[in-house]
């Protein structure tokens, strides 16, 4: 039903606005993942999990004031889960964050490039400049 649909939307987009939301939600949803199926069958679920998840996280949600909010919140989350530790999650983590990446660029260049490529790329701006 249309009011279900909206209240998981509404609290999906709450949690990925609160610190280490966006993690959070990538967890809830991938768990289990990576597991059963034939290694082919597997990956394709996993490739087809990680675009839905990039896609989600990609689209600002009706209850956030402007774009811009929902980039300075988020995007840095997003670059976070370029750190993830655990080699099996990582893999998952990494896929969704690139594509997530790629999706905003596309979507939105600007907010993307302020919000997610100068914060990647400050590293190597620095040692440039040297």
């Amino acid at each position: 039903p249309a009011w279900l649909r909206r209240l998981c939307g509404q609290l999906l987009s709450e949690r990925l606005m609160r610190p280490n939301g966006v993690q959070a939600v990538v967890r809830g949803i991938m768990e289990g993942t990576g597991a059963g199926g034939t290694g082919a069958e597997a990956a394709a679920v996993d490739w087809r999990r990680c675009d839905t998840v990039a896609k989600i996280l990609a689209s600002c949600p009706q209850q956030c004031l402007s774009l811009e909010d929902y980039y300075r919140l988020v995007c840095p989350q997003i670059l976070d889960l370029l750190h993830i530790q655990d080699k099996l999650t990582a893999r998952q983590f990494q896929r969704v964050a690139t594509t997530t990446l790629l999706t905003m660029a596309k979507e939105h260049p600007q907010l993307a490039e302020k919000h997610l490529l100068q914060p990647m790329l400050a590293p190597l701006l620095r040692c440039s400049e040297t």
